[in-house]
């Protein structure tokens, strides 16, 4: 461990944002070649893509922007388990139990708080998605179950439990629709510009972005949360630093996090809970960590490009009979392409190339 280098912080910086472009042009390419080899219009196709994305001011705040919001926080929520060397694949499960938890709040004290039920709810999702991810920190503290298990079966087992919720306890009252009631008007989350659907949510994101990159930088905390990621047992030893303790409070911060994106959602976007809330937000995060390089602030610019690839893919399905599903393909190269860029570099940074399966840490890691 040593001091840090801001000349080389930025050498770092500027080589990953070099990496991350290459990544995402290659990926692009190959979705352009893989049209044309299908015997699509590639042409027509990307240009959808851009339009329903970033090529009007509405795409891109009604679109782009609403669905990178709970990515940037569910990005958020994998990247400082990632960084701590907890593999939380949960995410999914945990924004799921946040929703839930909001929606049962709104539906119960909603009409009689008003706004103020806006931050209870926010809280109470929060608090749904740590407790969530808690029971996966015992299995691992007390039991040693392996977390990337625990937390994949948990998320089968929130998702059911939402199910149950949307057919039992919180269906609406006319038992036609699995989903409950809308939560009241005053409880959904105002709009930032008038006109469009983008949400307070995406400022509190940001700023949980902030705030996240902060910590770890700046806070013993963060640096002990950076020690353990980079090596466990010399943390352990020589840092003096209790790891059991260090894991089972980055899994609680990633559950809240990705709890809060659940009770953003749902009080910005669907206003009522039903089973596919989340269309696998929690396993698109991974992509979205892992691209940023686990940096906090850039999963705000990777959260945003994977929201533009979503809300690109339903204009490229409108206007040019592409299936939507072909984002997933370009989703999974450009994690594929980013851990092989990863091994070429010589494992540059240290938590994508243990993700990637090797055993080279970089001193610059842990600072």
């Amino acid at each position: 461990m040593r001091a840090d280098h801001p000349p080389r912080r930025i050498v770092g910086t500027l080589a990953g944002v070099a990496a991350a472009t290459v990544v995402v042009c290659a990926s692009l390419a190959l979705l352009w070649l893989a049209l044309l080899l299908a015997g699509l219009d590639a042409t027509r196709a990307l240009a959808a893509l851009w339009n329903g994305s970033f090529g009007s001011g509405y795409a891109l705040t009604s679109s782009t922007l609403v669905r990178a919001t709970p990515l940037i926080l569910t990005g958020l929520a994998v990247a400082v388990a990632f960084r701590a060397g907890v593999w939380n694949i949960g995410a999914d499960g945990q924004l799921l139990i946040g929703a839930a938890a909001a929606a049962a709040v709104g539906l119960a004290w909603g009409g009689a708080l008003g706004p103020a039920a806006i931050p209870l709810a926010l809280a109470i999702g929060t608090l749904g998605g740590a407790a969530w991810a808690g029971i996966a920190a015992v299995l691992r503290t007390r039991f040693g179950v392996l977390e990337v298990i625990s937390t994949i079966m948990l998320n089968f087992i929130a998702l059911n439990l939402v199910g149950y919720l949307v057919r039992g306890p919180l269906q609406e009252p006319t038992h036609a629709y699995p989903q409950s009631s809308e939560i009241p008007t005053d409880m959904h989350l105002p709009a930032i510009v008038s006109g469009t659907r983008l949400h307070w949510g995406f400022v509190v994101a940001v700023a949980a972005a902030v705030a996240l990159w902060w910590g770890l930088r700046s806070t013993a905390a963060g640096f002990r949360v950076r020690a353990v990621g980079a090596n466990a047992e010399a943390a352990r030893i020589a840092g003096q630093i209790d790891v059991p303790r260090t894991t089972t409070h980055v899994l609680l911060l990633s559950g809240a996090l990705a709890g809060l994106a659940g009770a953003i959602e749902l009080t910005g976007v669907t206003f009522a809970l039903y089973e596919n809330i989340s269309p696998g937000y929690g396993y698109t995060a991974i992509a979205v960590a892992l691209l940023a390089g686990l940096d906090s602030l850039g999963v705000i610019a990777t959260g945003i490009l994977f929201g533009a690839l979503e809300a690109g893919a339903l204009s490229m399905q409108r206007e040019a009979a592409v299936p939507a599903v072909v984002v997933t393909v370009v989703e999974a190269a450009l994690v594929l392409l980013l851990l092989a860029l990863t091994r070429w570099r010589g494992g540059s940074t240290a938590i994508l190339a243990r993700f990637a399966g090797t055993n080279s840490a970089a001193p610059e890691d842990v600072s």
